[in-house]
């Protein structure tokens, strides 16, 4: 595997920091800015909505740019919005801030997934997927934790500079060690070309199945602070460790796809979604007990992200051959529009039910649909033996 390529995981891992982070700033943002908790929590949703947006537009400007000038162009966007957003005193400019650091952490992360899959060699190509994504797991395990204590110790804008000053060591290195074929100047470039890539069946599958399977993870990783303390009637003080809990299997699940998976509708990832309802459904039932909270909370988090990242390496295997310079951002957008709409559709639920297991229903029912989707899809490929 190229060092390269744990460089741009190094950067991915920042970002997914600032990204998640945020959950356990949100009542110190809204104190020091004045503003009510629910418009501090918007701040999530900004992110989110930037991402699915910034994916596309960033990714076909910086398939204009050389590779080495586009990942560091992003990342030091990143870093200078982080600092705009440590020392405001302006909730419209913190708003502003997130919204441009999801853009260009977006455009970063389809940037480098693409370049992350040139570099490596055909049979590693999902081992480099999983790489990258592995960033954003260490950074549920590691970096969200770590930013949440030092915001209580030293208040919320001390995470910001953290996350800039993270960024550092990987925009240096971007800078010294991007191979001369990841900079060189893409030639022939045509985003409308690519994009017609969409229209192929395959690719849309891919992304449907990714979104869904995102979207699942996220409708109950969004209350599984609230489930813990609500409904299985744990102490405040174990959400840490349930939080943990599904990061270290998230992490575990994402480096084990990277090593079995090949991009295509294989046994192992046809089966491994068709449990995946089954387990979310174990967790609605036994949620209420602090042990099954505990051990399906690393299960979950294993299936999960290791689908997921099967699933961003599928979509990298079906459009990189015609969209080599988007494939990329059609894999975050897909991700990110499941990351939004999972915790949505769980807010409608568990409002609707005034019950928050209704979060881990939802889950359920995204997953199930895409295992339906994903058995006729491989049924009508003829790759469920492949």
């Amino acid at each position: 595997m190229p060092v390269f390529v744990h460089v741009l995981g190094l950067a991915v891992f920042a970002q997914g920091t600032s990204e998640f982070m945020l959950s356990g700033l949100v009542p110190g943002i809204a104190r020091d800015l004045s503003v009510s908790v629910g418009a501090a929590a918007s701040l999530t949703s900004a992110y989110a909505i930037g991402m699915v947006v910034g994916a596309p537009v960033m990714a076909a400007l910086g398939a204009r740019w050389p590779r080495r000038r586009a990942l560091a162009g992003f990342l030091a966007a990143f870093v200078v919005v982080h600092v705009v957003g440590a020392v405001t005193t302006s909730f419209p400019v913190l708003f502003g801030a997130r919204v441009v650091a999801a853009i260009v952490n977006a455009g970063f992360l389809a940037v480098a997934m693409s370049v992350a899959t040139a570099l490596a060699h055909p049979a590693k190509q999902a081992r480099a997927t999983a790489v990258l994504l592995s960033g954003v797991t260490l950074s549920c395990v590691v970096g969200v934790p770590a930013g949440a204590l030092l915001g209580e110790w030293a208040g919320w804008r001390a995470a910001f500079w953290a996350v800039a000053a993270l960024c550092l060591p990987a925009l240096t290195l971007v800078f010294r060690s991007a191979p001369a074929d990841a900079a060189a100047r893409p030639r022939d470039v045509s985003v409308r070309r690519e994009a017609r890539a969409l229209r192929s069946g395959p690719v849309r599958s891919a992304l449907v199945l990714a979104a869904l399977v995102n979207g699942a993870t996220f409708a109950t990783y969004a209350y599984l602070a609230v489930v813990a303390t609500d409904v299985a009637r744990l102490p405040d003080g174990a959400v840490p460790g349930l939080l943990a809990a599904f990061g270290a299997g998230a992490f575990v699940g994402v480096t084990v796809a990277g090593r079995a998976g090949d991009g295509q509708l294989g046994r192992g990832l046809v089966l491994a979604l068709c449990v995946l309802p089954a387990g979310w459904a174990v967790l609605g039932f036994t949620s209420a007990c602090a042990g099954p909270l505990f051990a399906l909370a690393v299960v979950q988090g294993g299936l999960s992200f290791g689908v997921g990242s099967a699933l961003v390496g599928r979509v990298l295997r079906v459009a990189s051959s015609h969209a080599p310079s988007l494939s990329g951002a059609f894999a975050t957008v897909a991700l990110n529009v499941g990351a939004f709409l999972g915790p949505l559709l769980a807010g409608v639920a568990t409002g609707v039910a005034d019950d928050y297991r209704a979060a881990v229903w939802v889950s359920a029912a995204l997953a199930t649909t895409a295992a339906i989707a994903v058995t006729a899809a491989a049924a009508q490929l003829g790759e469920s033996g492949a």
